[in-house]
């Protein structure tokens, strides 16, 4: 599984990694987790509002901090 958190390095794009870094590891999932600050790669993605977590290359949210409990479900699929 590959997890992208994308932002580029606000208040609410470190809170969204600490988030699925912990979902992550409750779930007991392995996955690879990646920080793309890049505004360019942002943009590729068609992402335009930040932070915004993309899971195995499916935008599962953008411009907001997901609950823990989201992420769970999404990694949990």
């Amino acid at each position: 599984m590959e997890i992208k958190v994308l932002g580029p390095g606000c208040k609410k794009c470190h809170e969204t990694e600490n988030i699925v870094k912990q979902a992550v590891a409750a779930a007991g999932v392995e996955a690879k987790i990646e920080k793309v600050s890049d505004i360019m790669e942002i943009a590729k993605y068609g992402v335009f509002m930040t932070p915004a977590v993309i899971v195995d290359g499916e935008v599962k949210i953008s411009g907001q901090v997901p609950k823990k409990e989201d992420v769970t479900s999404w990694i949990n699929k």
